[in-house]
Formats: C-alpha cells, structure tokens, sequence
C-alpha cells in the first residue's frame, strides 16, 4: 500500500480513451517508454514495425474508453492501492496537490487513460509508444499495460514505481509550464547534453521534488515512504537508462533520455532536497 485514507478521487481531469489511428510523430516529451519507441517517433516511423507490436488498432485484451471510464469514475483511494487505473488516478490527485504548493501559476494536466491506440494533440499512438506527455493539448497519455511491459524490462511494477512513471510526465507537464520543454526542443533529440536528456533528467529530478513532499503534511495522500519503496523506483530508473536498453554496445550519441546512473542520480536529487530549484538540468554539463 502506498495511499492512506479513504473516500472517492478527483477525476474532474481524468478520462478514458481508446480505438484511435495509427501512430504519428510524437513531440518530445515521451516519458519512461522504450527509447527505441522514442527514437522512432522523433523520425517518424511506425514503432510496432521495430517492436514487433501492432502499429494501428487495439490489441485483443484492450478497453474502450466508454469502459475505462466507468472504471475510472469508480475510483476510490482504497481502490488505487490494487487497481492499476485508480492508482493513476490517485497519483495525479497526490501530484496536483503537490505541485499546487510548490510551483505558482500551475494549472493542473489533464490525463487521459487508453487501451490500445489514442489520437492526441502531437499525433496517434499506440500502446507500444509507453507512457508520454503531449505538450499540444496539456495531456498525459498512459496504458496501464505499460507496467507489465516495464518489469519485462527489469523495473519494478511495484506501487511507487508506477507513480514514478506518473510523476515523471507530470514533470513534463512543468516543463511545459516554465518553457523547460520548450528549450528542450531546441537543443536537439539525441547525444548526452542534447535537449532531450536534458529534459528527461529534469523530468526524473521534478518525479523526486513531488515524492519528496507526497508523504508530508495532514493533507498528504501517501503513507511515509520506505527505503524498499524508493529502491523499486531505483530499479525503475535504471532499467529504462538508455546505456541500458541499448546495452554495452550503447552510444551516448544516440542517447534520449540519460543512462542508468543520470537518471537514479536526479530522481536522487529531486527526492532528498524536495526543492524544484535544484533540478536545471540546464545549467550544468555534469550531468
């Protein structure tokens, strides 16, 4: 368990999806998804064509958003600590108030849950995108399938880790908010001080500010965190570093969204100072 409490959720910005096209180009701002999915979409290309997965239409076991909206307007918080959709539900409640206190002027994303393929404001995917931020229409875009995917990969599908996956485009969403994702844009999509991984490690270290105060205040909708609790994240972080999906033979010139130890080393800094400031990814080259 990591919500404390109980009652309904806000899901006033939450919806269901499902059953869109084929997949376009996304702009940047993918999240914890494969890289080779994010290298494809930069260029345009069908990811199912390199994953092996289906370009267009919903797989066997999809939702239509009509169901995942039912099941959506069910949450409760006692829900989210077993039910995949809820939890997601229940993280970007945990995150709004999170960032309500911590940044002025936020204005909360919205969130849309599918199954299968989903148009958006950047462009059509599929579940084989992985989670992303479409900074066009202000929405996350998550399949809850991911998750299954993510531990294949050698993450943790453990609570905290999937709020990570949340926290993490939720911090896109921040950046979309301060012009970060948008400076991103302009320093390129690849190579190890490329706007890209600049923004994906600013994303990793804004996932830890929001951890960091989750469980703190009378208000705060997580139980205290546990050190196992934050190494499932830990995991997480490494197993989507780019050195290790492309393995030894990895590139840094080819890189995204940072390598194993970036991306622990900011979610680490984000979580132990709490304090947003010291996420600029921007300022420095040590990265």
């Amino acid at each position: 368990m990591t919500f404390q409490g109980g009652g309904p959720l806000d899901t006033g910005n939450v919806s269901g999806g499902g059953g869109g096209g084929g997949v376009g180009r996304i702009a940047l701002g993918g999240g914890a998804g494969l890289v080779i999915t994010l290298i494809a979409l930069f260029f345009g290309i069908d990811p199912g064509s390199i994953t092996g997965g289906a370009g267009t239409g919903t797989s066997a076991n999809s939702q239509n958003s009509s169901e995942i909206d039912a099941q959506i307007r069910s949450c409760t918080i006692e829900k989210a600590n077993t039910d995949d959709i809820c939890r997601i539900v229940a993280t970007t409640n945990s995150l709004d108030q999170v960032w309500s206190e911590q940044m002025r002027g936020y204005t909360p994303p919205n969130t849309k849950i599918f199954s299968g393929s989903v148009n958006t404001g950047c462009g059509a995917a599929t579940s084989a995108t992985g989670p992303f931020y479409c900074p066009a229409d202000s929405t996350a875009y998550f399949d809850p399938t991911f998750f299954a995917q993510l531990k294949q990969m050698g993450g943790s599908d453990g609570p905290l880790a999937q709020e990570y996956v949340v926290a993490h485009e939720y911090g896109h969403h921040v950046q979309n908010l301060t012009g970060a994702l948008q400076k991103g844009n302009r320093m390129g999509s690849q190579g190890p001080l490329s706007g890209s991984v600049r923004v994906e490690l600013q994303a990793d270290c804004l996932a830890g500010v929001w951890a960091y105060h989750s469980d703190k205040g009378p208000d705060a909708m997580l139980e205290p965190l546990t050190q196992d609790q934050i190494a499932t994240v830990v995991q997480t972080a490494k197993a989507i570093g780019d050195d290790t999906i492309q393995g030894a033979n990895s590139n840094p010139e080819g890189w995204t969204h940072g390598s194993a130890q970036q991306r622990v080393r900011w979610f680490g800094t984000g979580y132990e100072s709490g304090d947003p400031r010291r996420c600029d990814t921007f300022a420095t080259n040590d990265l």
